[in-house]
């Protein structure tokens, strides 16, 4: 909960089925944490679709963006 409130949006899905969903980064005791979380703005509720700990290898040195190929 404490990222979904307090964490930065990095990417947003306008478009992702059944809800819009958006990508957030969050830190707990210094680990990054990506929640994906999408809103049900017809039942005013929101969704917790994964969370993660974003593998360094694949995302930029301040977990904001995937490395290039």
């Amino acid at each position: 909960m404490y990222i979904i409130k307090h964490g930065d949006v990095i990417m947003e899905y306008h478009d992702d089925k059944p809800y819009p969903s958006q990508l957030i980064l969050g830190f707990i005791k210094g680990i990054p944490l990506h929640v994906v979380f999408a809103v049900d703005n017809e039942q005013n509720r929101g969704i917790v679709v994964t969370t993660y700990i974003p593998d360094p290898r694949l995302w930029s040195d301040d977990f904001k963006s995937r490395r290039s190929k």
